[in-house]
């Protein structure tokens, strides 16, 4: 692929992902409208999340061994098409049931796009650096899309409903994926046979890439599982509204999508140490965000716990990668299911250490989490040096 379409590919791509990551993260600020209509209680309302979610995580293992086998890119536009008809879908729900049902098809749809696409990039890029900086813009594209997607949501379902939010993210999804099939060009498959058991076995023999993808478990519970909670703690801190906090909070994706774009350049600068960095940055940021300092240290910490993640989980991606160049749409999958186990394991630890010990225990065990990743992916990449 020539230099020039690969750009064009990380945007597109990026841009599908930023759509569809704030599609089921725009869901928390309009869980009242939806429980209002649907005369339902919050609690059971909060249930069209774990519709999306269940399908997103397992689908993922489907849909590498799938673009490994038929071409990445052609996945990648099935997929887009099928989140984008049923997030539009999701407008038009007559029922809560009729909700969940479009809301957990198009998570499974939706499973695809982030490991497809950032193995298809590892793919079409060949040079080390530029193939971080790549996968680095296009996961701070991603997670700049999940950070904004409490200002965008809490704005459209103010500015009409929450029916308009969902039809949105549709059409913006829709756009993107008629933009990729007249812009980007299918690529083939890199395996020549389809085979589940024996793409995922190949994997599981290789411990060092266990042992590399099961660091992102450690991101998720320290990115995910604390950022659940921090639009209310800065709503309760500050006194400003969700939409407000909403926006400042997008400052932690502007951060991984500024950052991102640099790591290749970060980590030929300053070598395996950048990893050393990087955690110790994430810890310094987000330990005493807990106790608030103040909105003068809160900002500075969102955009320095965002470069911090950014450069751990591109890293992580890319090492991971190398261990299967054939097979990335399969080692995706791994890395995404642990990421996203998690989060869902923090969002329910944090819950418990906010009601013993407060704000202060779900950031400090947040940013010491932080600072073990960068501790170990500076171990296993230090012994891939050596291999």
């Amino acid at each position: 692929m020539k230099k020039n379409d690969a750009k064009t590919a990380v945007l597109l791509l990026g841009a599908m992902g930023f759509w569809v990551m704030g599609d089921n993260y725009a869901a928390a600020p309009m869980l009242v409208d939806i429980a209002q209509d649907f005369s339902l209680e919050i609690g059971t309302t909060a249930m069209v999340v774990v519709s999306y979610m269940i399908p997103f995580g397992l689908f993922t293992f489907i849909f590498g061994p799938l673009g490994d086998r038929y071409g990445k890119l052609r996945i990648i536009t099935v997929a887009s098409f099928g989140t984008a008809i049923f997030s539009s879908l999701g407008a038009f729900a007559f029922s809560f049931p009729s909700l969940l049902i479009v809301r957990a098809i198009n998570g499974g749809f939706a499973a695809a796009i982030l490991p497809v696409s950032v193995s298809y990039i590892g793919d079409v890029f060949h040079e080390p650096r530029a193939e971080m900086n790549a996968i680095g813009q296009m996961m701070g594209m991603f997670f700049l899309g999940a950070a904004a997607a409490t200002a965008i949501g809490g704005g459209l379902s103010f500015l009409g409903s929450w029916r308009l939010v969902y039809l949105t993210y549709g059409i913006a999804e829709l756009i993107i994926v008629i933009l990729i099939i007249k812009v980007l060009h299918l690529d083939e498959g890199t395996v020549e046979e389809l085979s589940f058991s024996q793409a995922y076995s190949n994997a599981f023999s290789r411990p060092l890439l266990l042992k590399t993808v099961v660091l992102l478990f450690l991101v998720g519970f320290a990115v995910f599982g604390s950022f659940t909670y921090l639009g209310d703690f800065f709503v309760e801190m500050t006194g400003y509204n969700i939409l407000v906090v909403g926006l400042i909070l997008t400052l932690f994706g502007l951060a991984a999508f500024a950052g991102g774009r640099k790591v290749g350049n970060m980590r030929q600068l300053l070598g395996p140490r950048l990893f050393l960095l990087a955690g110790f940055v994430g810890l310094i940021s987000w330990l005493p965000l807990g106790f608030w300092p103040g909105l003068a240290f809160a900002v500075p910490a969102l955009i320095g716990f965002g470069l911090a993640f950014v450069i751990l989980q591109s890293t992580i991606l890319v090492t991971a990668q190398k261990q299967m160049p054939q097979q990335r749409g399969t080692v995706m999958p791994l890395a995404s299911f642990n990421m996203f186990v998690g989060g869902g394991t923090g969002v329910a630890i944090n819950r418990l250490l906010l009601n013993h010990w407060g704000y202060q225990g779900i950031y400090l065990v947040a940013g010491l989490a932080i600072l073990v990743v960068g501790f170990f992916i500076y171990r296993v990449i230090n012994i891939l040096g050596e291999i």
